[in-house]
């Protein structure tokens, strides 16, 4: 694996690397509250089929510069944008929470750069189940940091043991998220910049919602993933996913893991991408 950053106008975006440039991409994506890192484990592996991207989403963890939005099609290109200037061809953008809304993003509007998508674990602002999980009181921290200013005010100096909360609950192993892993996370949102743009990605769900729920047609393939052991069933998101215009969609859940897949089963997560991405 190889670190590098990369210039992309006003954003420095950090990356780790692996693989051949020459062989088809795959661009892996953090969500909240994580970063590239997550990712670490299972990184030489896929590099050893895929020239494969880990980027620090813009502010987050080693990554640097305010996007011009946190809206999840701003996002998607440009990640898709900074692996086209590293080489990338071929691409599937894959991610879960946050990276997986960017990577349907990169689906649906950025289709004709990619030839495949993975969301993982995540809710699609605007598909079906959408309504039923932001009405959910369980998932009350979407209303919560999508409040202006005040999550900052609360979880500022607080980002290990607030962000520990969520790993314990939406992990199926949460023991498999080590000290090292969740320091390395709260160290990626320490600064002002990164806390604030991670809370933004939450601001931003009331305008990716309105345009994801004029549905479009998408021709890109995409593979839907869940663990067993998070939230509701599979086959709700897929529904959400085929009413939005996916024409090319399958699904796939992996037994006894929560909402971490490249840490709490790395090798089933690598094994579901491998049989889906192009080689």
């Amino acid at each position: 694996m190889l670190v590098r950053t990369l210039e992309a106008g006003n954003i420095r975006l950090a990356v780790s690397m692996a693989g051949d440039p020459g062989r088809p991409a795959l661009i892996l994506l953090h969500g909240w509250p994580h970063s590239r890192k997550i990712y670490d484990g299972v990184i030489d592996e896929l590099g050893a089929r895929y020239f494969t991207l880990a980027f620090d989403l813009p502010e987050i963890g080693e990554s640097r510069g305010t996007p011009p939005s946190t809206e999840k099609k701003v996002l998607a290109d440009i990640v898709i944008s900074a692996a086209e200037a590293l080489g990338a061809k071929s691409i599937v953008v894959a991610g879960f929470d946050v990276g997986g809304m960017i990577a349907f993003a990169a689906a649906r509007h950025h289709g004709d750069r990619i030839v495949g998508a993975v969301p993982m674990n995540t809710v699609i602002p605007g598909l079906h189940p959408w309504t039923k999980i932001v009405a959910n009181p369980d998932i009350w921290h979407f209303a919560f940091h999508a409040v202006p200013e005040l999550p900052e005010l609360l979880v500022t100096g607080h980002q290990r043991a607030y962000f520990d909360f969520f790993f314990n609950l939406l992990a199926g192993h949460p023991d498999a998220l080590t000290n090292e892993m969740r320091e390395t996370f709260a160290e990626a949102y320490s600064r002002p910049e990164a806390l604030k743009t991670g809370f933004d990605w939450y601001r931003a769900f009331k305008e990716d919602a309105k345009v994801n729920a004029v549905p479009a047609r998408i021709e890109v393939p995409i593979l839907y993933i869940r663990g067993d052991a998070d939230f509701g069933s599979i086959d709700d998101y897929l529904e959400g996913l085929r009413l939005s215009g996916a024409k090319d969609l399958q699904g796939r859940v992996i037994a006894n893991c929560g909402e971490f897949l490249p840490i709490e089963a790395p090798a089933e997560f690598v094994k579901a991408l491998v049989e889906f991405a192009p080689r």
